[in-house]
């Protein structure tokens, strides 16, 4: 078997811009070197940004197709109604706007190589030609029925777990063992260790002179942190950090704690903050619902004193001092109101606990009969639209709850013409 040196390694680095010194990374393109002149089918594995691109590419240039083509295709970029017609052709009038016959990516690299990133994403149909062609050359362009010959070299890439793929039905296990006679797994960026500084180093270099700004110098503590830091996309995102610091510290020495301002982990954490929505469900449903319940806890107390009032004129100024009351279904904060919820409380509390809080049943309560949550609540927003003239804005200030959830409700409960 063929040896490569350490020279072949250095020269093979600096013709495809390859930086760093880790031996994972030294054995992935060791490996590659080994086989790239031996026709073999090779499967790239690595994270997203980890630098797969460069691989295959390693592999054409060192193997006796190198003056052949080299077409890279990204499986996920194209959409699946026209996947097949880009990489096997068709022929004219077999789809809509198929109005010439179209040679696909096998044809045109005939003798070279066709680098397909992302294959994981292939359709199940496309995956099924493709293995023909791994086995035997052989292809259909779409909508013809002679059948083509090609002589390729077939390097595929993926950022998945094809085994998990393959386990959940979304990737054919012959076509995975096809692609997968020889594997490179590309390490993330994260397991480098030096390689990072080396990195930083030359994308600082790269845009202060590509853009003429002032030298930036990263402090040890700041290397600590780069190296500590996880980078879940690898060198495509430290490369955006560090052409932030170059920018808007041009000129400057940075040190951890200047650095940490640019670190994706605390942006990407003040962002969810942001962005998370002020809208809460499961909060306004259970305000709602405390809402009924002191309402009902005050009709309860308005029949009592109403069954010991004498002269309707008595029971009609009950009336008007509860209205001068504040709004029961907004106050509900004196120990009064909260004495008179309290059983009705403790109804919705075991309701909760056993996660049926809308399907609480009707009951006898002193020989009446307990109205349902969901009844309650109807009358509730139903009343409360009345005395607003059908104005849904103020309904739900009074009922103090959003408008979605009033709107929601009114459909729920068919209260439309309110």
């Amino acid at each position: 078997m063929a040896t490569i040196s350490d020279t072949n390694i250095r020269a093979i680095k600096q013709r495809f811009g390859i930086v760093g010194e880790s031996p994972a990374l030294i054995a992935a393109i060791r490996r590659a070197m080994l086989v790239a002149p031996i026709d073999l089918s090779v499967l790239i594995i690595g994270e997203s940004g980890s630098g797969k691109e460069s691989f295959p590419k390693i592999i054409h240039e060192s193997s006796p197709r190198k003056h052949k083509k080299y077409i890279a295709v990204n499986c996920g970029a194209i959409p699946e109604g026209t996947i097949d017609s880009e990489l096997f052709g068709h022929v004219k009038g077999s789809f809509t706007g198929a109005i010439a016959d179209h040679k696909g990516y096998f044809e045109e690299a005939d003798g070279g190589v066709i680098f397909l990133d992302e294959v994981a994403e292939m359709p199940m149909s496309t995956q099924a030609r493709l293995l023909r062609v791994l086995e035997n050359g052989e292809y259909l362009r779409v909508g013809d029925s002679t059948v083509r010959k090609t002589n390729i070299r077939i390097v595929a890439a993926t950022n998945k777990d094809m085994l998990q793929a393959v386990k959940d039905g979304k990737f054919r296990e012959d076509l995975y063992y096809r692609l997968s006679t020889v594997q490179i797994n590309v390490p993330p960026l994260r397991d480098r260790g030096d390689d990072i500084v080396l990195l930083s180093r030359l994308f600082l270099r790269n845009f202060i002179n590509e853009n003429r700004t002032r030298e930036v110098t990263l402090t040890d503590d700041a290397q600590r942190l780069l190296k500590s830091y996880h980078w879940p996309g690898n060198v495509r995102q430290l490369k955006s950090v560090i052409e932030q610091v170059a920018l808007f510290e041009s000129g400057n020495t940075v040190d951890a704690m200047t650095l940490s301002q640019y670190m994706p982990s605390n942006r990407e954490t003040a962002l969810t903050v942001q962005s998370k929505p002020s809208y809460d469900y499961n909060a306004e449903r259970e305000q709602l619902f405390t809402l009924i319940l002191s309402m009902r806890a005050e009709i309860d107390a308005l029949k009592k004193r109403m069954d010991g009032a004498g002269p309707s004129s008595h029971v009609t100024s009950t009336v008007h001092e509860l209205k001068r009351e504040s709004n029961p279904l907004l106050d509900i904060s004196s120990e009064r109101d909260i004495n008179m919820a309290s059983p009705y409380r403790n109804l919705q509390r075991e309701a909760q606990d056993l996660g049926r809080v809308d399907e609480v049943a009707p009951m006898d309560v002193e020989g009446e009969t307990v109205k349902t949550l969901d009844e309650t609540e109807r009358e509730t927003i139903e009343t409360a639209l009345r005395r607003n003239n059908g104005r849904r804005k103020l309904t739900a200030q009074e009922l103090n709850i959003s408008e979605r959830t009033l709107y929601r409700k009114i459909k729920q409960y068919n209260l439309e013409r309110q």
